[in-house]
């Protein structure tokens, strides 16, 4: 009976010893596992909001980053190159205005050609029995009248020239204004145009330095 008992009570020790074991190890993990959740939490707690979106934080709202702002850059300096006129050839226009425009007033050599040439064949028109009035005005009135025909044609043609210039942004791209040098220049090939033409014409009628009179 004693010997019984014994084992009895020694396999019921053998029982409880087992489960408090248990027990402590089932609390043991639970505890463990408790723990790595809140390291976890704390880990994740421990990042700013912020942290994924450093980039938002560096580059404010409507700010392009630099590789943004060196395409933009590219990209409009690429279209100011291709669209609209440049103004090279409205200056030369201008220029080639009042270079004319000095001509017709200074004289070219091809009037100076003309007027010799004038000159010559009012020679060979006339003879010593020709009158004076008939000399002066072959030799010399024919060839004055060549020399005021040419300088009112390069007069005509720089007035053209300007008007040209200056009208041209009326019927080019819009919101590029011209540069006021070509329109100083062109506005200088206009008025000279217009003052070379006016004396040639005068000349030309003999209103102006007219032909000796003769008797």
């Amino acid at each position: 009976m004693g010997t019984k008992t014994v084992d009895e009570t020694g396999v019921k020790t053998d029982e409880r010893k087992t489960d408090e074991a248990t027990e402590a190890a089932a609390s043991t993990e639970a505890a463990e596992a408790t723990e790595a959740s809140e390291a976890a939490e704390k880990a994740g707690t421990d990042t700013p909001d912020g942290t994924d979106t450093s980039d938002d934080i560096d580059t404010p709202d409507g700010t392009d980053t630099p590789e943004d702002a060196d395409v933009t850059g590219k990209t409009d300096g690429t279209d100011g190159t291709e669209a609209g006129p440049t103004g090279v050839g409205q200056g030369a226009g201008a220029v080639v205005s009042a270079g004319l425009g000095i001509v017709s007033l200074t004289g070219s050599w091809v009037g100076t050609v003309a007027s010799a040439r004038e000159s010559l064949m009012g020679q060979l028109q006339t003879s010593s029995s020709s009158d004076v009035g008939t000399l002066i005005e072959k030799g010399y009135g024919n060839a004055w009248q060549a020399t005021a025909m040419w300088g009112g044609i390069f007069a005509l043609v720089a007035l053209i020239v300007g008007v040209v210039v200056l009208a041209r942004p009326a019927f080019g791209a819009p919101g590029r204004p011209q540069a006021p040098w070509i329109k100083s220049v062109s506005w200088a090939g206009v008025a000279l145009g217009v003052i070379g033409l006016l004396l040639a014409v005068l000349k030309y009628t003999d209103v102006l330095l007219g032909l000796p009179a003769t008797g």
